[in-house]
């Protein structure tokens, strides 16, 4: 009988929906995620387009449904070391980093973490706040289980502290925790490794990292969300201050032959879920949304953008900015740009402008996990021009990698938004029973 076992790699929402598919048709799933939890980064925003329904009311059912599976078990804090075999045969190790907590007694009350003294800048929320060291990377993480962060904690670091430890009425806390070397036999293996953002600061033209009113998307999306570090209020760095322009530019390392010449597919709607959520925080705020070409070729995404232009005061300014400077006496940021205006004849005339707003909103590239490249050569798989997973027939096999037994869904084989993943993570699931299932009628009637 062949192997009805699969790994699943990565923990957003498309490996979360793939392992359900997968648990639910029988099949036994290991889910490997690199962090403390799964979510990935749906798990960070605060609404989805076009129906701008909360990201974590969509997603926190499914994670809990993945978690509780009797059929997956979840590998967090996790990441794969080594594939040997073949298909139906695979011998997976998987490194399990040490938590020191342990996780059949935590019980999440956050009493560790309320004690603890060190505080350093937390992931979740881009660095825009500070966590403990010891910590539940977000409110409606999964497992709901502490983890020590061992570069941060001062017991680990310089040998005194342990308030935890004597604070855990549980008993959790274990500093003689030790890495885990698990040795998995599974059938497939099924990637759903997802994005990291771009980095902005190499585009020196925009200023990221010294004008202090330039933020990315990302960045923006922790500040309007209500589990953020400022609770949901929209305040830009330099003074606290509730911004009454926001500049919105879009293709900020994408579809430019110096960084990422692809479109990275989401950054249109996202920068007009974004300007819609600011103007229903601040009625009398108003947004630009500066974009190369709107590509709004979802359900509904070109009705979204009407409803933006139409009912929350959101204007598009069909431009690439070449620079931003700023107004050392506001520390407004001031967005310079080609506009394209009519002459009395009619001909169009191209002039530089510029316009000074109150914030600015970099909608970055986004690109390959920073792992991708690693995991893809212990693996063995092909990977394109960009750096995403090779798919050799789109038409006929659309999950399928160039190793045999090895599938990919999700944004690691190329640009797409949550929907577009959801529903690639359920063919990628279908398509990994279609072929284990073969193999054990093959050798039924063998």
């Amino acid at each position: 009988m062949s192997n009805r076992s699969v790994v699943v790699v990565g923990g957003g929402i498309a490996g979360i929906q793939a392992s359900i598919d997968l648990a639910n048709m029988g099949f036994r799933v290991y889910l490997v995620e690199q962090t403390p939890s799964i979510g990935g980064r749906m798990a960070q925003l605060d609404k989805t387009f076009p129906t701008n329904d909360c990201s974590m009311c969509i997603l926190a059912p499914k994670m809990i449904e993945c978690a509780g599976h009797e059929n997956v078990e979840l590998l967090t804090y996790s990441e794969l070391a080594e594939v040997r075999g073949t298909e139906d045969d695979f011998k997976v190790t998987v490194r399990r980093k040490p938590r020191y907590v342990d996780l059949t007694r935590c019980t999440g009350c956050g009493d560790c973490t309320e004690k603890c003294p060190r505080r350093v800048p937390d992931e979740f929320n881009v660095g825009l706040g500070k966590r403990k060291a010891i910590y539940l990377p977000f409110p409606q993480a999964v497992p709901r289980k502490v983890t020590i962060d061992e570069e941060a904690c001062l017991y680990l670091t310089k040998g005194r502290c342990r308030v935890c430890e004597e604070v855990c009425q549980a008993g959790a806390i274990d500093f003689e925790q030790q890495e885990e070397i698990l040795e998995l036999e599974v059938g497939a293996l099924l990637l759903a490794t997802g994005f990291d953002p771009f980095d902005p600061a190499s585009l020196e033209e925009y200023g990221y990292g010294k004008i202090e009113n330039v933020i990315t998307g990302l960045e923006y999306e922790r500040l309007i969300c209500a589990s953020g570090p400022t609770g949901g209020h929209l305040e830009r760095p330099s003074d606290g201050k509730v911004p009454g322009a926001v500049a919105f530019i879009q293709c900020v390392g994408s579809r430019d032959v110096n960084y990422k010449p692809y479109c990275s597919s989401v950054c249109c709607m996202h920068a007009t879920k974004e300007a819609i959520l600011a103007n229903e925080h601040y009625p009398d705020l108003k947004s630009f949304i500066f974009y190369t070409d709107m590509r709004a070729v979802g359900k509904q995404f070109q009705e979204y953008i009407i409803r933006a232009r139409d009912e929350y005061d959101v204007s598009y300014v069909r431009s690439r900015p070449g620079k931003i400077t700023v107004d050392e006496e506001t520390s407004n940021p001031i967005v310079w740009y080609d506009e394209t205006v009519y002459s009395e004849a009619g001909d169009p005339v191209r002039r530089v402008t510029s316009l000074e707003v109150d914030l600015v909103v970099l909608c970055q590239a986004l690109v390959p996990h920073t792992d991708h490249q690693e995991m893809a050569q212990k693996l063995g798989l092909e990977l394109d021009e960009s750096g995403f997973i090779a798919i050799e027939d789109r038409l006929f096999h659309p999950v399928d990698t160039s190793v045999a037994g090895v599938f990919a869904c999700g944004f690691c084989q190329g640009p797409q938004d949550i929907p577009d993943s959801v529903i690639q993570a359920s063919a990628a699931a279908a398509r990994v029973a279609e072929i284990l299932s073969l193999e054990d009628r093959e050798l039924e009637h063998a």
